[in-house]
């Protein structure tokens, strides 16, 4: 579990804040402070379990900005998304030198939100699950495209991302054509199942892999997947 911290002075939008983080997996509202001071507070704690700081910066009594130097000094692990109704460029280049994973611009959709948290928590996860990473990735982390480096393959459908691409083929390509099913991916590399699908999907979609249906004694469909002999090398492409 991911534990957040939401620093707002505007109680009914802090309060916003903590209903959209309670509608995605894998989240919990650590604490809801008002002020930078009470954030320092928590943030300076030596057993700080705060993993992730949803920030206003345009704030009564204070500048959020303020706040990065002191995560980056006293709490180094906790990473930071910017939600602020600030769209200056000084401001944005500013939060972004201090090494902001997101900036959502007030007024914002839901699914804006989402987005910017699903795609923070399955690089988390993913990351707990290697000891290195390649080019790739590292390009994807820094500059969280949909694709990875510009024109080096298709651009994926959104809210897919090709860190959690290739995590998925390595382990299909691994799987020596065994079929397998959403469950057991998802399982074996740490994210939902219902993000794991939608990557399957993708994949099917692209007759990379083949699908079969079984419906047991409830009538609940399982969806089961394996790759094409023909298209390894397709696969492979995002393995690289």
């Amino acid at each position: 579990m991911i534990n957040v911290l939401i620093v707002d002075d505007d109680a009914m939008v802090a309060e916003l804040n903590r209903s959209y983080l309670s509608q995605v997996p894998g989240f919990n509202c650590y604490a809801m402070v008002p002020t930078l001071q009470q954030a320092r507070n928590l943030l300076m704690q030596p057993d700080s379990e705060i993993d992730l700081v949803l920030l206003d910066i345009y704030m009564q009594q204070d500048d959020g900005l303020d706040l990065l130097p002191t995560i980056r000094e006293f709490s180094e692990p906790t990473d930071v998304i910017i939600i602020s109704s600030a769209s200056d460029v000084y401001t944005i280049k500013k939060a972004l030198h201090y090494g902001v994973v997101d900036y959502l611009i007030k007024p914002f959709q839901f699914s804006r939100f989402e987005q910017a948290l699903t795609a923070y928590r399955e690089e988390a996860n993913l990351l707990k699950h290697r000891e290195f990473v390649a080019q790739s990735d590292i390009d994807s982390l820094i500059r969280r495209t949909s694709g990875g480096v510009a024109g080096e393959r298709k651009k994926l459908p959104k809210g897919l991302t090709s860190l959690t691409l290739r995590t998925i083929c390595e382990w299909i390509e691994g799987n020596q054509g065994a079929e397998f099913s959403t469950e057991m991916l998802a399982n074996a590399i740490g994210i939902s199942r219902v993000s794991c699908r939608k990557y399957l999907i993708y994949l099917a979609d692209t007759n990379i892999l083949a699908t079969n249906i079984l419906y047991g004694s409830t009538g609940r469909p399982v969806y089961l997947y394996r790759l094409l002999p023909e298209k390894q090398d397709a696969l492979r492409q995002y393995c690289e």
